[in-house]
């Protein structure tokens, strides 16, 4: 059984996408189609797509979608989610966070192991899988835990959790401290080609609550010193020169860190690195007055970190950008900030914030758009019921599609969420564009509004 699901509904009919600015950021593809081109999707796969392929008009019975214009690409692909289920269903579960996640364009997403019980044996690998296809949302890929309960001790069984549907190895939240663990993990993957990802942060170093500087000072706030972030990357890639392991750092947050991630990479090493919006979005002033929402691991960080992530993104040191869906109940937050939870949702914002770096400037849209499709499906070998690779558009293929609007304006507000927690760092910020419908094997999972 695989961690990728998505659930047997109806067959869905022919669909023909007409008046669409079709953009498939794998093959570089960005044209715009009148009524006469667009995409054809015939049940669950993409049958055609691109200029004049309805020259002769749309195939009998298929329902015609006119898309005004609207931008049509492959679905996003979320790389990090943390999905409650089992064991904090209270917080999100699959089906709730598989309605935040079409509301916000994503057709993929993967979990990681951090539930109760953890994502460690085969069973708790095939109940996502289970989950996931009776709900028939998102599609849903999980990875395993690299080491049994994210102890950080003795490895899980990662060739049994691969069988399973495992995509990688993580601890999720937490960083595999133990050097020798790390040390056996990298070389226990490298044997079989599998992924470890790492939360680079060093336990010893981490028990504050925001960024260690002035901003902490401040407030009267322990602070996480950046060097905590910046000392494990720093280990963990002298371990993978030493092991030749494939080794991902998740949600990058400092300029150091790009910048090693970046020598690494010229040097030829197997590394590869992801951050999330929050640190190209925000800075360390969020927490203003205390506010818990802006309370992330790992913390937000100075104006200079922030710059050097959109720099990181600019020239390719980092891979993707997942949306870090980190859901806290009420009572987690509304707690004195050192005392309050880590963690944000961001499901619904990943692609609006992205769109950001478009409208700002920082990226062209179909550098932005791969960072949230093809990027991370091909970091992880995702593919489709079909056999085909994830996030991108291919004839036999998946239809899983994403119709965006560029550029209406909207407020996000975090009350309105679909997720079961409101816990959002960017809860009454303005947004430009956001997805309006979503596709999933065919079916349409989501209109906005």
């Amino acid at each position: 059984m695989s961690a990728r699901s998505t659930a047997p509904q109806s067959q869905p009919q022919a669909v023909a996408y007409v008046n669409v600015r079709l953009i498939d950021p794998a093959s570089g593809l960005d044209v715009v189609c009148d009524h006469t081109g667009g995409l054809l999707s015939d049940g669950e796969t993409i049958s055609a797509y691109g200029p004049g392929i309805f020259a002769s008009g749309s195939p009998a019975g298929a329902e015609v979608i006119d898309g005004k214009g609207a931008i049509l690409c492959p679905g996003l692909v979320d790389m990090r989610v943390q999905m409650r289920e089992p064991g904090e269903a209270h917080k999100e579960s699959v089906k709730s966070a598989g309605k935040a996640a079409v509301a916000g364009g994503i057709t993929s997403m993967v979990a990681l192991p951090n539930t109760d019980p953890v994502l460690d044996e085969e069973a708790a690998i095939e109940f996502i899988a289970r989950r996931a296809r009776q709900i028939g949302l998102t599609k849903v890929y999980a990875y395993g835990a690299a080491t049994k309960g994210t102890l950080g001790k003795e490895l899980s069984e990662m060739g049994l959790l691969n069988r399973a549907g495992a995509v990688a190895f993580t601890d999720g939240t937490k960083a595999i401290a133990n050097v020798q663990t790390m040390r056996r993990a990298l070389q226990y993957a490298a044997t079989f080609g599998f992924l470890i990802i790492q939360h680079p942060e060093e336990p010893g170093l981490s028990g504050g609550v925001m960024n260690a500087g002035e901003q902490a000072s401040r407030l009267g706030l322990s602070g996480i010193p950046r060097e905590a972030e910046i000392i494990m990357l720093e280990r963990d890639l002298r371990l993978v020169e030493m092991t030749g392991g494939r080794y991902h750092a998740a949600h990058i947050s400092t300029s150091d860190s790009v910048e090693i991630i970046r020598r690494a990479k010229a040097k030829g090493l197997d590394v590869t690195c992801d951050t999330a919006p929050p640190y190209f979005a925000l800075n360390e002033l969020a927490v203003g007055d205390y506010r818990t929402f802006a309370k992330l691991s790992p913390p937000l960080r100075a104006e200079s970190d922030r710059l050097a992530i959109v720099e990181g993104l600019q020239d390719g040191t980092i891979d993707a950008i997942a949306s870090d869906h980190s859901p806290q109940d009420t009572d987690a937050k509304r707690l004195p900030f050192a005392q309050a939870a880590f963690g944000g949702t961001g499901l619904e914002t990943l692609l609006p914030l992205t769109l950001e770096l478009v409208h700002n400037g920082h990226l062209d849209l179909i550098s932005a758009l791969r960072l949230l499709t093809c990027a991370p499906a091909d970091l992880l070998n995702l593919t489709d019921n079909h056999g085909h690779r994830a996030g991108r558009l291919t004839v036999g293929g998946a239809a899983d599609l994403v119709l965006i609007t560029l550029d209406r304006p909207w407020k996000f507000v975090a009350q309105q969420s679909l997720s079961k927690s409101k816990n959002s760092p960017f809860d009454g910020r303005l947004l430009q564009g956001h997805a309006v419908r979503t596709v999933v094997d065919g079916r349409t999972v989501h209109v906005h509004g």
